[in-house]
């Protein structure tokens, strides 16, 4: 039986730089020999079927044809769909809960960084920002109202930014879905 799988793509259709077409991207993954592939937005984000016994080597087979194909240098973090799922479920308390005053990110790790390393390398802003470590993720939430004085924007810049990959609680929550 083949494993639900989300490839979580890196760095892609952002500032107008690294743009894919979901077409294209779905295209590539197909040419891979995985089944029922499926994008959702731009942004990345690929859900198929493989099965595999070794999903750090699948993660490394992917990257190097992504970046082969498009031209640039590919890093995805790789899921199955059921780590959403808990992922989702595992959230901390009121989580989500107020999207009128806090906007809530999901910061998926890439391995072998780990939720409570990646928490020693994350500034906040009291009053502002929220931080939970999750189980490969960090839960990240913010006040609108605040907003640019969050860190959240600078964290751009730093080393911790290139071994994660950051969607929305409803980028995340409808990929659990699909």
């Amino acid at each position: 039986m083949k494993n639900r799988y989300i490839a979580l793509l890196r760095g892609i259709n952002v500032g107008g730089n690294n743009m894919i077409k979901m077409t294209d991207l779905k295209a590539c993954f197909e040419k891979m020999g995985f089944d029922g592939v499926v994008t959702y937005i731009q942004s990345g984000n690929v859900l198929f079927d493989f099965n595999t016994e070794d999903p750090e080597q699948l993660t490394v087979d992917i990257e190097q044809r992504l970046s082969e194909q498009f031209l640039y240098t590919s890093r995805i973090v790789l899921l199955p769909q059921q780590h959403i799922r808990r992922i989702i479920t595992n959230a901390p308390a009121g989580f989500g809960c107020q999207p009128d005053e806090y906007r809530y990110d999901v910061l998926f790790l890439k391995a072998p960084l780990t939720a409570p390393e990646a928490l020693k390398l994350i500034r906040i802003r009291d009053g502002v920002d929220v931080v939970t470590a999750g189980d490969s993720v960090i839960y990240f939430s913010r006040l609108i109202s605040k907003a640019g004085q969050s860190y959240m924007t600078k964290m751009i810049g730093t080393p911790v930014y290139k071994q994660l990959t950051i969607r929305n609680w409803n980028t995340t929550r409808k990929l659990a879905d699909l």
